[in-house]
C-alpha cells in the first residue's frame, strides 16, 4: 500500500510563510524536496537538525524520497550525538546552520528556495505504508531516551485521525504556527503531519518569546493556528498586550490548567483542545479542557488493562504500548488521567501524584511556573516533598497558604525555593534528570 506524501491539491497554494515573504507554494516544495533527495548521500540513517521547519520538512520528505530513516533525538547534545553514531554508524547531519558537526558527516541544506517551478508537471510522489520514516526518541523525562519505530502508514493513520478529531476537515489552508520543535513526537505529528496530510500551510520558523508569537500570527492570513504548550500559553499570556485571533489552538506536552485554557480561549477567540500522547504511541486522545476533565479516543484505538498498567493499541499504534500514567477508563472510548506511574507518592499514608501537586500549584495566581520534586533520598523515614516555584510577585507564606487551600498538609513542600526560571527543554518539560541537578544544586546552598 501506498500513501501520498500531501493531500494539496494545487500547486499554486501557500505551503509555507516565511517572516513576512510571499509564501512558499507546494509545487516549490515538491521541487525542493527533489533537489534535496538527489544530494543527499547514500546512507541510511539521517539526523535532520535544521532548525527552520520548512527545512525541516523539506529533509523528512527527501529523507522519505531515499527510502531514509530520520533519527529524531530529544536534544543535539555532544554526548547523545556520539551516543547516536555509535548505534547508528551509517548516520549523517543535515544542518541549516553555518557549521559542520564535529562529530558526523555534515550536509548543508541548500541555499536555491525560490527557483521558479512547472505548475503543469504537479506531481506528488508516494510512500509505502510500511516504509520506516522514523526513530523518534523518548525525552528523557522518565529516564534515558528511547527509539521507537515509526512507519510511514502509522504517521499517515496518525494525522488524518487529528485531522477528523479536532474537527479540521474542513480547514484546508489553515496556516499552522508551531511554538515546539519538529524534532518532537508532538511537533512531528502538529506542525509537519497534519499540515502534509491535512492540507495546511505552515510558518516556517519557531518564535519563541511572546512578541515575536504575536507577530508572526498577526502577519499570517486567516483561517490560522497555533500548536504550542502550556509553558508557552503561560508566558504569551501573562502579558496585557492583545494577541491576534485565531481559528484552532492545540496544547500538549504537560497538563494544562481549565483556567489557564479559559484564559486562552477569551484572549484569542478560539477553542483550545488538548493532545494527549507519548512518544511510544503517538497521540491517544483529545479533550477540550474548559468543557470537560475527561480524554475522548482517537478512532480505531483501543485500552486495555491488567496488573501492569494501561494498554493501548490499533489504528495507527501498530504495536500494544503499555501507557506510563495511571488511568480511569470511562466507557469505551473516554478516560480520566490521575498522573504518571512514576509519579505517584505515599506520605503518612496519604496517596496524590506529582502530576496533581504540579497542577495545584500551577494554579495559584501569580505563579509563572511550579514543580514539585521528590528527592532521591532513601535514608529518609518520611519522604520530603520539596517545589519551585517562579512567582515574582509572590512571598513563601503566600504560597504556601494558597497551597494549604488546595492540597493536604501532608504534601506541602519542605522547602519551597523561588527561582528566576526552571530548566525546561524545548518542548517545556523538565526531564529527570534536570530536576535532580536542580534539587542538588538547591540543596548544596541550605
Amino acid at each position: 500500500m501506498l500513501f501520498p506524501l500531501i493531500r494539496h491539491q494545487d500547486a499554486a497554494a501557500a505551503f509555507a510563510y516565511r517572516n513576512g515573504q510571499p509564501p512558499i507554494r507546494v509545487g516549490q516544495f515538491l521541487r525542493d524536496v527533489s533537489h534535496l533527495a538527489a544530494m543527499l548521500p547514500a546512507r541510511r540513517y539521517l539526523l535532520n537538525f535544521c532548525t527552520d521547519r520548512y527545512r525541516f520538512v523539506v529533509g523528512f520528505c527527501a529523507a522519505l524520497l531515499r527510502e531514509q530513516v530520520s533519527l529524531l533525538p530529544p536534544n543535539q547534545t555532544l554526548d547523545l550525538v556520539a551516543q547516536l553514531k555509535n548505534q547508528y554508524a551509517d548516520v549523517y547531519c543535515l544542518t541549516d546552520a553555518s557549521t559542520e558537526h564535529s562529530l558526523l558527516e555534515t550536509v548543508f541544506y541548500p541555499p536555491d528556495e525560490g527557483a521558479s517551478i512547472n505548475i503543469e508537471q504537479f506531481e506528488v510522489p508516494h510512500i509505502p505504508a510500511a516504509q520506516v520514516a522514523a526513530l523518534v526518541f523518548t525525552s528523557g523525562s522518565t529516564g534515558q531516551p528511547a527509539p521507537h519505530r515509526k512507519t510511514w502508514g502509522s504517521l499517515v493513520d496518525s494525522a488524518l485521525a487529528e485531522v477528523s478529531h479536532l474537527g479540521l476537515a474542513d480547514s484546508i489552508g489553515m496556516t499552522i504556527l508551531g511554538t515546539v520543535p519538529p524534532q518532537h513526537m508532538y511537533g512531528l505529528e502538529s506542525t509537519v503531519l497534519l499540515v502534509l496530510q491535512g492540507g495546511f500551510a505552515m510558518f516556517a520558523g519557531r518564535p519563541f518569546y511572546p512578541a515575536d508569537i504575536r507577530a508572526a500570527l498577526q502577519d499570517l492570513p486567516r483561517p490560522r493556528g497555533l500548536v504550542t504548550t502550556p509553558v508557552h500559553l503561560r508566558v504569551l499570556l501573562a502579558e496585557t498586550d492583545a494577541v491576534p485571533p485565531i481559528d484552532f489552538m492545540l496544547c500538549a506536552t504537560a497538563p494544562l490548567p481549565p483556567q489557564l485554557a479559559a484564559e486562552a480561549e477569551s484572549r484569542f477567540g478560539a477553542l483550545l483542545q488538548e493532545i494527549y500522547g507519548c512518544t511510544e504511541s503517538g497521540q491517544v486522545a483529545v479533550r477540550r479542557p474548559v468543557e470537560t476533565p475527561a480524554w475522548r479516543l482517537f478512532r480505531n484505538l483501543h485500552l486495555r488493562q491488567d496488573d501492569k498498567g494501561t494498554w493501548v493499541k490499533g489504528g495507527h499504534v501498530e504495536t500494544e504500548i503499555l501507557l506510563n500514567d495511571v488511568i480511569e477508563v470511562r466507557g469505551e472510548n473516554g478516560f480520566l488521567l490521575h498522573g504518571r506511574t512514576t509519579d505517584l507518592i505515599n506520605i503518612a499514608g496519604k496517596r496524590t501524584s506529582l502530576a496533581n501537586l504540579n497542577y495545584h500549584l500551577n494554579s495559584i495566581p501569580g505563579v509563572l511556573d511550579g514543580v514539585f520534586v521528590m528527592p532521591d533520598d532513601a535514608d529518609q523515614i518520611v519522604p520530603r516533598l520539596m517545589a519551585f516555584v517562579v512567582a515574582p510577585e509572590l512571598t513563601s507564606d503566600a504560597v504556601l497558604q494558597a497551597l494549604r487551600q488546595r492540597v493536604d498538609a501532608a504534601f506541602l513542600p519542605r522547602p519551597l525555593y523561588f527561582v528566576a526560571e526552571l530548566p525546561r527543554n524545548a518542548t517545556g518539560k523538565l526531564t529527570r534528570e534536570a530536576l535532580r541537578r536542580l534539587a542538588v544544586d538547591a540543596e548544596k546552598t541550605e
